[in-house]
């Protein structure tokens, strides 16, 4: 009897077992997917240029991570420094506003009853599917249009609307503004836009976080579109300043070392942001799970 109780108790186990062992699997095997690059970045940004070609990178010898810091920032006048805040510039400020601008309207669908609003948020939704690649054109041209193209505006103003940062916002406006707080300050005395900024706004902070960090990875990773409107360096982002160095390194190697520190470099602030702003982060990310 003993045989046979524990032998149903250890049966349902192994699958159990087994079920974890594969997560667990999948989960190493997706950190050291995304470690590892970032482990190469760190050890070959502390190489020469000699030394990236003819020596193992995951070596410690030929240490030269100060050299290479000040070769980055004095490289073509500085024109990296100058990069470096025009990415802060376009990202901070541009995420900021994008997400102040996201939330606002996704509050606007969720609390407001106005003509064809859900076939409007139906064309919202059918813009998320839509590459950022194939607006660059249109973008461009519009730009041209207005004499914005090579200046800081023609960046800046497309990545303040963002569709799926708008249908985040009514997710959690929807989740975290009860309508029963709104008619309590309404009944108060205060009007629409004061209900909004001194009730909803506060209560839209994670949310409000979440977009910001979105919005911030896809500005400060945003390549195509710099490419196609800028071609004064001193207004380049990072990554676009970054991919001409690199095109120049097969006819000029020294680039090579002051790509890869710049590469390191450009990774920091996202990593910063994530993790002083995680908190906030991670309670948004459950807005609508459970209400």
């Amino acid at each position: 009897m003993s045989t046979s109780t524990a032998s149903r108790t250890a049966s349902p186990l192994r699958p159990r077992l087994l079920g974890r062992s594969v997560v667990n699997l999948v989960v190493g095997i997706s950190v050291l997917y995304t470690l590892l690059p970032v482990l190469w970045l760190v050890l070959a940004s502390t190489k020469n240029r000699d030394a990236l070609f003819s020596s193992n990178v995951l070596s410690l010898t030929d240490f030269s991570f100060v050299r290479n810091l000040t070769d980055l920032f004095a490289m073509d006048g500085g024109l990296y420094g100058r990069w470096y805040g025009n990415s802060l510039l376009y990202a901070v400020l541009g995420a900021a506003l994008g997400a102040l601008v996201s939330i606002a309207c996704g509050y606007a669908f969720d609390k407001y009853r106005f003509a064809h609003k859900e076939k409007l948020f139906g064309l919202v939704l059918a813009a998320v599917m839509v590459p950022q690649t194939v607006l660059a054109l249109p973008l461009y041209l519009m730009a041209s249009a207005a004499g914005l193209v090579n200046t800081f505006w023609a960046v800046f103003i497309p990545v303040l609307f963002n569709p799926f940062g708008v249908y985040l916002g009514r997710i959690f406006s929807q989740g975290y503004v009860p309508d029963e707080v709104l008619e309590a300050a309404r009944m108060d005395g205060a009007g629409e836009l004061a209900a909004y900024f001194r009730v909803a706004l506060r209560m839209l902070g994670p949310g409000l976080v979440t977009v910001f960090l979105f919005q911030l990875t896809a500005i400060w990773n945003n390549f195509f579109l710099p490419m196609v409107m800028l071609s004064d360096q001193d207004l380049y982002p990072v990554s676009l300043g970054l991919y001409s160095w690199n095109s120049s390194a097969s006819v000029s190697p020294e680039y090579y070392p002051v790509v890869i520190m710049g590469s390191l470099l450009a990774v920091v602030p996202l990593i910063l942001a994530f993790a002083l702003l995680q908190r906030f982060w991670r309670s948004g990310l459950t807005a609508g799970a459970v209400k």
